[in-house]
């Protein structure tokens, strides 16, 4: 029950469920107690509904984000605590006291506080909203952007302002309670003087050097430096928040380009999301900033989405424009006829090329080039099971989807099953568990599957452990694995110094100190590359995990794992670079021919049912090679859907973009071209013109003198069009 209330009002814990329930009864108890009337009962009540906001507001829940759509938002629950605390005391018979009219007075001033610092709050926030925001853009010497407001001033600052009533409520209770006037008195001053303090903190943020440059000058000081800078290559990309991950696999590979990269976002909260880069990086939420801005020389655009803001970009002539997606799978996002716009689009393989003839969505297989995947380069190839290895098999089921489609995970029908299997296997093999990040969020069915799962992992890891406790070898390795988890905290520590010591900026400050330390990024990197090695040496080579969340990452998974068991997905299409074993469930139940017909991606599968039965004969695959009939299957396959191991694939993705921007650039010649021909044109026929002009006034009897005069004083006249023409 706990469980379905906690999903309906959508908060994220019990203890924010309990503290949603105390607040909406709270205030009925508020009410009760002024009635009544009772101080204590009142203090108790008032304690509550100030200690539940504040709890929701720091976890920013869901529902309490909600009350303000039903009129109950933050200042309206403020403002009813207040009334009741002035019908308390007139309820307790002090009416006619002083601190009954203190209270009034307190209350009518604190709100008239409040306007100027809304107003106040408001006009920073939208004065430091610069119209674009940048990483690695040198603006700072161009323009000035003063510091923002100390963050203390303006996080959550409604909250923060409406929470010094506090001082005057405490006041005013201690002098219902004991009837000592002075000691409200004090309440109401701080109250009072601290809301007015709080403006006047804030007010020199809206005047004199304190206000950063306009948009005008802003976008001014951008298109200087891309004047500067001279981009040739731009990956442009937009979409909600939840599809950052789409742009981020591409980072590193427009870091490895040879032409001068550059990353055009739209959307701030894509900012916020984007991970670390040494590319320059501009956000251009306005469409008319982005048109108005100088990219001429921008030769090749790449587009890693199918969004409607693509087309801000798209009307750019004097660039290439190419789809390269952001995954590589049968799904029919995949075959989008909305492709069809894009001067080239960019896939991995053979099999792309072949979706697209398929589909028969207007794609011309000219305009189609194969430049496999850059981001696989991590992943290693196989190289087989060392002798004394356990054998590591990965388990890494896709999320369950927006559509409930059984066959979109193999989670609730097949997962128990497949787990069961692995962990049962003998000769045994180690299990590594990695769901999907979005695993559970739709589906409850999914989520509970999940949770069980990872129960028969863990019971599983504990039951190995107790059985090899006394295994000389698990003895021996002790002493490297404490030093594995050692070298795992300090690796840990530098990287909390590196990641974490800027305090934090807002967007306009930001924008100013984003340029990257080029060490700095470097060494994090480096440190990360140290931290997955030394987490695979922290705990022994037979021991079961559940791996949650985005380290390590999946192809730190891919290359310790011998195979894998999965579901239709790009992590399938990935994988297959590896060249190892692999098992595809066939969860919506099509048959294992037809389930190969529908998904190119498992045709060197190992197809499996929801009872997992076929699990056999992957083990058998991942123990001898020469029992892996699958072997040579898979090394074309994943020719057809990634290409060829040569040249490499950022090789080819560095030709295909040279080459695009060469058909740019010969077709911007080709228009200089023909306008220099067109005005030589229109010059000679000018000069035709006239001279008839002047022939044909001869044969009226006017001087030719005076007909040249005329076609060029009368305004309003076309070239080679005289008064005397007619």
């Amino acid at each position: 029950m706990i469980t379905t209330a906690i999903r309906v009002a959508r908060v994220g814990s019990a203890a924010e469920l309990a503290a949603a329930v105390l607040l909406t009864l709270a205030f009925p108890a508020l009410m009760v107690a002024a009635l009544v009337p009772s101080v204590p009962a009142f203090v108790a009540a008032a304690a509550v509904t100030y200690l539940a906001d504040h709890y929701l507001h720091r976890k920013g829940s869901y529902l309490v984000n909600r009350l303000s759509k039903v009129r109950a938002g933050l200042s309206i629950r403020f403002l009813i605590r207040q009334l009741l605390l002035v019908l308390l005391l007139s309820r307790l018979d002090l009416s006619d006291s002083v601190i009954f009219y203190s209270t009034v007075a307190c209350f009518i001033a604190f709100y008239g506080l409040q306007a100027p610092h809304g107003a106040l709050v408001t006009l920073i926030r939208n004065r430091r909203r610069l119209p674009v925001a940048t990483r690695n853009v040198d603006l700072a010497s161009r323009i000035r952007i003063p510091d923002a407001p100390p963050r203390v001033l303006l996080h959550r600052s409604a909250e923060k302002v409406l929470h010094l009533d506090l001082f005057a409520v405490v006041g005013i209770l201690l002098a219902a309670g004991t009837g000592n006037t002075t000691v409200g008195v004090i309440g109401i001053v701080l109250t009072l003087v601290l809301a007015a303090a709080y403006d006047l903190a804030l007010a020199p943020y809206v005047r004199g050097e304190r206000i950063p440059p306009n948009a005008e000058k802003v976008l001014a000081a951008v298109d200087d430096w891309l004047r500067e800078y001279r981009p040739g290559t731009v990956l442009y990309f937009s979409g909600s928040k939840d599809s950052a991950y789409q742009v981020n696999m591409w980072l590193e590979t427009m870091e490895q380009l040879d032409s001068t990269p550059l990353i055009i976002l739209r959307e701030r909260t894509i900012m916020e999301r984007l991970a670390p880069t040494t590319v320059p990086v501009i956000c251009v939420p306005g469409g008319v900033h982005l048109m108005n801005m100088d990219l001429s020389s921008v030769r090749v655009a790449l587009y890693a989405a199918n969004v409607g803001k693509n087309i801000h970009m798209l009307r750019v002539p004097t660039m290439k424009h190419v789809f390269i997606g952001h995954g590589d799978s049968d799904k029919i996002a995949s075959v989008n006829p909305f492709s069809k716009v894009y001067d080239e689009v960019w896939t991995a393989g053979r099999a792309g090329r072949d979706r697209y003839a398929i589909a028969d969505v207007g794609v011309r297989d000219d305009d189609i080039v194969e430049v496999g995947r850059p981001q696989l380069a991590p992943i290693r190839t196989r190289q087989g099971v060392p002798d004394g290895r356990m054998p590591t098999v990965l388990y890494a089921p896709t999320w369950e989807g927006w559509d409930d489609n059984p066959g979109n995970t193999s989670l609730v029908l097949a997962g128990e099953n497949i787990v069961r299997a692995l962990v049962q296997a003998d000769p045994p093999v180690r299990v590594l568990y990695k769901p999907h990040p979005f695993t559970g969020m739709v589906s409850p069915q999914a989520k509970a599957a999940h949770q069980r799962i990872t129960a028969l992992v863990e019971q599983a890891a504990a039951e190995r452990a107790a059985a090899l406790a006394v295994d000389a070898a698990a003895e021996a390795t002790a002493e490297a694995q404490a030093h594995a988890r050692a070298e795992l905290a300090r690796i840990e520590a530098r990287l909390a110094e590196l990641t974490g010591s800027t305090e934090a900026r807002d967007e306009a400050e930001a924008t100013r100190d984003g340029l990257v330390d080029v060490e700095r990024h470097q060494e994090i990197a480096r440190l990360r590359t140290e931290w997955n090695a030394a987490y695979w040496r922290s705990f022994p080579a037979w021991e079961h995990r559940v791996i949650s969340g985005a380290e390590p990452p999946l192809y730190d998974c891919f290359n310790v794992s011998d195979a894998m068991v999965s579901d239709i997905s790009s992590v399938v299409s990935d994988f297959i670079a590896s060249g190892k074993p692999y098992a595809v469930t066939d969860s919506a139940g099509l048959g294992a021919e037809e389930f190969k017909r529908q998904n190119t991606a498992v045709r060197a599968a190992v197809i499996l049912s929801n009872s997992a039965a076929e699990l056999g004969a992957l083990l058998d695959a991942v123990r001898d090679p020469a029992a892996d009939p699958l072997a040579e299957e898979r090394a074309e396959l994943k020719r057809y859907l990634l290409g060829p191991d040569e040249p490499r694939s950022i090789d080819r993705f560095n030709t295909a973009v040279a080459n695009l921007a060469l058909k740019a650039e010969s077709r911007n010649l080709g228009q200089t071209a023909r306008a220099a021909g067109a005005g030589a044109d229109v010059e000679a026929g000018a000069e035709v013109d006239a001279e008839a002009e002047v022939e044909a006034g001869a044969a009226a009897g006017v001087d030719a003198e005076v007909v040249t005069e005329m076609a060029d004083v009368l305004p309003g006249q076309p070239e080679g069009q005289g008064p005397v023409a007619g």
